[in-house]
């Protein structure tokens, strides 16, 4: 096993304190640190250290894949890691959002092929679904809810110029296309006006505080009312959310240890300043109910559990090791991230061991042997899905 070092994105909506209480750095940090990064995106490497230097580990999975990746998922993806680790830290909402299919990926990339890069949807040709389980308590949106309900929330309002999408709503799942269609291509000059409206109307519970909230954080934009659209979950530590190709979503706040295949395509919905191309959205959203977008954690031996997901991009378990359980083995071959999530914990690929304090992590080769995991704390392993 060896040391990994992995950059932090500075994005806006970061927290100042989350990922500094993780890695036990003072508080509060210098700027927003809103993502860990630990693995081999293009975007934004983790390093690992050679003869007193760090080298990019894309420049070492593309150089030597037998050895960092294990013939199965060289075979499988390329010189590539399939899997981006990370940990999210949002202090305020990210933007509203969803992630094209595999089909969807390779066709959108090579059909913008030559397009200067402010102008592309995507940024390479593959899929992005990902997992994220929450550390902390986390709040997020994850995919339609029952569209009826949707239509209650909207007419609660009580605004007359609502009154063709509380319609759409109404007619179930056939309505949902027409109703965000609707919302996203609202004319510029009457955002202000509809949102005002909305704020202002003289009803209360959870839709209306969550419109207000989001409404105060990004003025004038109609993806406040998209979001009311979507299933609004809290989850404790330890619970998951999995978001398929396809599933508008947005994180409004929390800490978690989110894996995702190793792509950054992105098609924004509001809530953002960024770049919002309405119809491409529609395209790739799949306008169905997310019937359970919460996972818990499903044991398989003891001190392991994992949330298993229909991808083979990635897999993620979790260990936790301490009086009752002072080690664990893990058989996992390909590539092995292994991030310390609290406490200490000793990592040994059989080639060589580590120890990582809380917010370190390591990366063990391909012909490692099986994980030997003890000491006493909580432990994020990430590896491909064929294993």
């Amino acid at each position: 096993m060896e040391l990994l070092y992995g950059p932090i994105r500075d994005y806006a909506w970061g927290s100042r304190s989350a990922l500094a209480l993780l890695q036990g750095r003072p508080v509060p940090s210098t700027g927003p640190e809103a993502e860990l990064w630990l693995g081999a995106h293009p975007g934004a490497p983790a390093m690992v250290e050679r003869a007193g230097l760090q080298v990019s580990l894309c420049d070492l999975v593309r150089d030597e894949p037998g050895q960092w990746l294990g013939q199965g998922v060289s075979d499988r993806f390329g010189s590539r890691l399939p899997f981006l680790l990370k940990v999210l830290a949002a202090d305020a909402p990210l933007s509203l959002q969803a992630h094209p299919d595999a089909e969807q990926a390779r066709a959108g990339y090579e059909a913008e092929a030559g397009r200067p890069a402010a102008e592309r949807n995507y940024s390479d040709p593959h899929h992005k679904p990902e997992l994220l389980v929450a550390l902390t308590p986390f709040e997020a949106l994850c995919g339609f809810r029952p569209p009826v309900e949707s239509a209650e929330a909207l007419a609660s309002f009580g605004v007359p110029v609502l009154a063709p999408v509380v319609e759409a709503l109404r007619a179930g799942s056939a309505g949902l296309r027409t109703a965000v269609r609707t919302l996203l291509a609202w004319p510029a000059g009457e955002r202000d006006g509809l949102l005002s409206a909305v704020v202002a109307a003289p009803t209360d519970g959870p839709d209306a505080e969550l419109a207000r909230r989001l409404a105060v954080a990004y003025p004038g934009d109609p993806g406040v009312l998209v979001a009311l659209l979507l299933h609004h979950v809290r989850l404790v530590p330890g619970e998951a959310i999995w978001m398929p190709a396809g599933n508008l979503h947005a994180y409004l706040s929390g800490c978690g240890v989110e894996i995702m295949a190793a792509s950054d395509n992105v098609l924004r919905g509001g809530l953002t300043p960024k770049r919002v191309d309405v119809d491409e959205l529609l395209r790739v959203l799949r306008f169905e109910v997310l019937d359970e977008p919460v996972r818990a954690a499903q044991p398989v031996g003891p001190g392991v559990d994992w949330w298993p997901v229909p991808v083979d991009d990635f897999a993620l378990h979790r260990v936790r090791v301490g009086t009752a359980v002072p080690s664990v083995t893990l058989s996992l071959p390909g590539p092995r991230v292994v991030l310390c999530g609290s406490g200490a914990v000793t990592v040994d690929d059989g080639a060589g061991a580590v120890t990582l304090v809380s917010g370190q992590a390591a990366i063990g080769d391909a012909a490692g042997a099986p994980l030997r995991i003890g000491g006493a704390g909580e432990a994020y392993v990430a590896t491909s899905g064929l294993c």
